[in-house]
């Protein structure tokens, strides 16, 4: 599996956790943008974020471009 693949597999893997928890807890805004070390969602928007960006990078790449 390429990088690229790798990275998209985490990143849905990470979506369907993140809705299962939001289903069966709800989210409040300091949970997603605050949430303490140990909570199920510690760094999820941070880590989400620099897989994304990598993402952007690779293709930036590929096709010469900048951001």
């Amino acid at each position: 599996m390429s990088e690229r693949q790798e990275l998209i597999k985490e990143m849905l893997e990470m979506q369907k956790h993140f809705i299962s928890y939001e289903h069966e807890h709800g989210v409040t805004q300091e949970e997603y943008f605050a949430s303490a070390e140990g909570h199920e969602l510690h760094n999820y928007r941070q880590r989400y974020n620099e897989l994304a960006m990598k993402l952007v990078d690779m293709a930036h790449s590929e096709k010469g471009s900048h951001r």
